[in-house]
């Protein structure tokens, strides 16, 4: 894995024991399940047209932002 950086998140009693579960009954670390959500997240946004859409909507309005505060 590359460089690495930790991320605490709070969750409910129930989806951290079944998170838990999960990584016992897999024989993995609860960080593996918990980064294989992550990215299978990440992935089916990449797919997302709507999401895509969002994403091209703020990437403008940032441009825009950044360009006024370059002048």
């Amino acid at each position: 894995m590359s460089e690495t950086r930790i991320t605490t998140i709070r969750q409910p009693i129930d989806q951290a024991d079944e998170v838990e579960f999960v990584a016992r009954v897999d024989g993995v670390a609860i960080s593996e399940v918990i980064r294989d959500a992550i990215a299978e997240h990440l992935k089916n946004r990449r797919l997302d047209p709507e999401f895509q859409a969002r994403l091209r909507e703020r990437m403008k309005a940032d441009q825009q932002i950044l360009q006024r505060l370059a002048e």
